[in-house]
């Protein structure tokens, strides 16, 4: 049990910079999920993440799929309780800390709790907050709650301590599936530096630079997802980033 959680906590005290591929199962379909998984095979992520705001298709039958192809942790990263899966690996139990609606900070969990303890899988309570990222997301249609505006770090800090003291495991800065821009390196920064727990960061990056540019600030696990929806082959190229960050201050 919490065998990922501890390979996090791990890598994060080693210093080891981690990449997970998100995929929305209604997005990676027909060819593109075949290319995706002949990219994954070849170029394996620490893990892949599962799930998107509005997903239709069933989770059990693609995870199912995606942990007979490829020899990686599979975590649920739902936008709501219908997307529980039991054949994941792992979930990310996220309450929007960010927003002030009560359906995503406790209520959809309710609906789930049971079946959730039931099934035995990993859980990692995720302090999950919305930042701006240049244009609304789905996330904050869906949920009906503002993002935390990108120059206000001081809050984004403090609602991630809250999230700490509340008993979260992980804090999640996310600036939405296809953003336009990413989560500022600048909060990337000030919220590790104050923070005890590890930091995810996803949303809006597109880019090698933009990857690095989150690994410098202090991003523990970084989430990619809408570029490889288009471009699946670009997996390899964030994989073996990923991988050789930071070798150069080991070997010295």
């Amino acid at each position: 049990m919490n065998n990922i959680y501890k390979t996090i906590l791990i890598n994060r005290e080693l210093n080891r910079k981690m990449l997970a591929v998100l995929l929305d199962p209604d997005q990676c379909r027909g060819s593109v999920l075949s290319s995706t998984i002949a990219a994954l095979k070849s170029n394996t992520p620490d893990f892949v993440f599962v799930g998107g705001s509005h997903t239709v298709t069933s989770n059990d039958s693609f995870i199912e799929l995606l942990k007979d192809e490829v020899k990686t942790s599979v975590v649920l990263f739902p936008g709501n309780a219908s997307q529980f899966s039991s054949h994941a690996d792992a979930l990310l139990y996220l309450s929007l800390l960010s927003g002030r609606n009560a359906e995503f900070l406790i209520g959809q969990h309710l609906t789930s709790a049971i079946a959730i303890k039931k099934s035995n899988i990993e859980v990692i309570p995720t302090g999950y907050l919305l930042i701006d990222g240049g244009k609304p997301s789905s996330v904050e249609y869906i949920s009906n709650t503002r993002p935390i505006p990108r120059d206000k770090k001081e809050i984004a800090l403090s609602t991630a301590v809250a999230g700490e003291l509340l008993g979260m495991r992980i804090v999640y800065l996310e600036a939405g599936s296809g953003a336009n821009i990413p989560v500022p390196a600048e909060m990337i920064e000030y919220v590790s530096a104050g923070l005890s727990l590890p930091l995810i960061v996803g949303g809006g990056i597109k880019t090698i630079e933009q990857l690095l540019d989150a690994f410098d600030a202090g991003a523990d696990l970084v989430v990619v997802g809408n570029v490889f929806e288009d471009q699946p082959g670009k997996i390899a190229e964030f994989v073996a980033a990923t991988k050789v960050y930071g070798v150069d201050e080991e070997i010295e």
